[in-house]
């Protein structure tokens, strides 16, 4: 097989083929050589590891090969077979809040993020006094890229990936779009171009190329650029898999028997995705950095499956709090691992990233900054025990209420009003309403659905707000144990509170209309200008003085 793998035509290499595993031919766009003029050597110890992370979007549970998917990803099936695979592992169910807490180690209640995602016309973006993962490995020498979907506000310009520790970016803004023009329409007529090389807007950079072999490209030349000798956090925010459902036509080859359309476009993007990163682990290797390298890869929440994606046997997905919104597929790679080839079953979270990684490339983590996450490599690597013990899915004040939520309903400890989902230990408990709430099997795919019918409804009991579940015995979260275990819903009904009080008001403003793209060059993009805040807050300071001076004058 591999000698068939390594014969691919140049053609498909163009459309990010595979190459055999340790191959030195090149790969998709992969710059010709090394531009540093050396043959870096493989081995050469070093304090500070090579950090890739990659982040899918919008893959399911299910939908990889080591979870039983009947679509082939024989590279992350080889590179989680080879690392750590992360099987008790939680993200969040949508886009922004999964990212912030990435990159700030934070939960959304201490961010203001709590309520949905940073929409397009929103003034919004992760608030500026955060302290970012890319920021603080700057402090210790890391060279910081990211490449792909940033999706964490751009209103000003402060708010960009570069004014945020990156010292470079090359994708989209939005959370969406076109994956060969780039152009994203938010409603009618509010539509704009959505693909950046840094703070300008990429025309030169956009030849039509699929996003997905355009960003590996890109990770290509980066590798190709950088001295292997100096430590290099590289962010790979992959688009694939999200809607819109695009994918190169060869990657349908193996998918035709798959009758549902959007289970059969999902898998051919999947397919490319895996081939993309199979060529990011080549070039790790080509240019010297995989030695000392650690790859972790993940999902930024569950799938969609209306959009093809698939989170069986769990219940619910993506915008949910069911285990099929947040819980996700995830690994670590790594020659630097002591315990490779295991299974790791401790608890961990997305927030958990940043202070682990920090660690790991010996910076120091500020005493002032309140971390909702936990150093796990030792968890990862050794096998020990992981230092967490609960997490707060999150706490949303102004979702829709549950209308039959009250405070009596939560023994007076907390409205089940709110939507809220907490895990302590084994105990999953949520309030309100948690969403889309169906398990949808593999064979709701198998007509133009997913078909209803296939699912495996739920018929609620009237006015049920609170739900209780042991996760570890019952991850598929079929048993509600509230009526029985009453004593331990209070407990988590007082942690919910616990939290609660620690929040931050939600930021969530209406949409501004000068962030049309149409006033932008056609472009989404920064739209407040500081000059203008200035001027207004000048003008209102002159207006000040004159009436003072009027004031002056009548008193004399």
């Amino acid at each position: 097989v591999a000698a068939v793998l390594a014969g691919l035509s140049l053609l498909s290499l163009l459309t990010c083929g595979y190459l055999a595993w340790g191959s030195r031919r090149e790969g998709a766009g992969e710059a010709p050589g090394n531009l540093l003029g050396e043959e870096p050597t493989a081995g050469v110890p070093r304090s500070q590891p090579h950090i890739i992370f990659i982040l899918a979007d919008d893959q399911g549970f299910r939908d990889v090969g080591y979870h039983g998917s009947e679509i082939r990803t024989p590279t992350l099936d080889k590179l989680a077979a080879e690392g750590v695979k992360l099987e008790n592992y939680y993200v969040q169910p949508m886009c922004t809040p999964s990212r912030s807490q990435l990159i700030t180690g934070k939960y959304q209640i201490h961010t203001g993020l709590q309520h949905s995602i940073i929409r397009p016309t929103q003034p919004n973006c992760l608030p500026l006094d955060n302290v970012t993962l890319p920021q603080k490995l700057k402090e210790v020498g890391y060279s910081t890229h990211m490449v792909g979907k940033w999706h964490l506000g751009f209103y000003r310009r402060e708010c960009m990936p570069t004014q945020r520790g990156f010292d470079s970016f090359f994708g989209s803004l939005l959370g969406s779009g076109d994956y060969y023009t780039h152009f994203k329409c938010d409603s009618p007529g509010i539509c704009g171009y959505d693909l950046y090389e840094n703070d300008n807007a990429a025309w030169d950079h956009d030849n039509g190329i699929y996003s997905t072999q355009m960003y590996t490209q890109r990770v290509q030349h980066i590798l190709a650029s950088h001295n292997p000798r100096k430590p290099i956090f590289l962010y790979i925010a992959y688009q694939a898999v999200h809607s819109p459902l695009q994918a190169p036509g060869r990657y349908f080859e193996h998918y035709r028997s798959i009758n549902n359309i959007n289970r059969r476009r999902y898998a051919a993007m999947l397919a490319c995705l895996d081939e993309a990163i199979n060529n990011v682990t080549l070039a790790l290797r080509k240019y010297g950095y995989y030695e000392n390298s650690i790859i972790i890869y993940s999902s930024d929440n569950g799938g969609q499956p209306m959009a093809g994606g698939s989170n069986w046997p769990l219940r619910g997905s993506k915008g949910t709090y069911w285990e099929g919104g947040i819980r996700a597929v995830g690994f670590v790679h790594s020659p630097l691992l002591k315990n490779k080839g295991s299974v790791c079953k401790e608890l961990v979270h997305i927030t958990d990233w940043f202070p682990t990684l920090i660690t790991l490339a010996e910076g120091q983590i500020d005493e002032d900054i309140q971390l909702d996450g936990y150093d796990v490599w030792e968890t990862i690597s050794e096998g020990r025990r992981s230092p967490r013990v609960d997490i707060l899915h999150n706490i949303d004040p102004i979702y829709t209420k549950a209308k039959n939520g009250s405070w009596a309903a939560g023994y007076g400890i907390w409205n089940t009003a709110i939507q809220s989902a907490i895990r302590v230990n084994h105990w999953k408990l949520l309030t309100g309403n948690p969403g889309y709430s169906d398990w949808v099997p593999p064979q709701a795919f198998s007509n133009a659905g997913p078909n209803r019918w296939h699912n495996e409804r739920v018929s609620w009991s009237a006015g049920k707000t609170v739900w209780l579940f042991n996760i570890t015995a019952d991850p598929y979260e079929r048993v509600d144990l509230s009526a029985r275990h009453p004593e331990v819903v209070k407990q988590l009904l007082r942690r919910l509170s616990q939290f609660n009080k620690t929040a931050v008001p939600v930021r969530y403003p209406p949409k501004d209309p000068r962030s049309n793209p149409k006033l932008n060059g056609g472009v989404w993009g920064p739209w407040f200008k500081e000059d203008e805040k200035k001027k207004k807050s000048d003008k209102s300071k002159g207006a000040n003085k004159q009436k003072k001076n009027k004031t002056k004058k009548k008193a004399n």
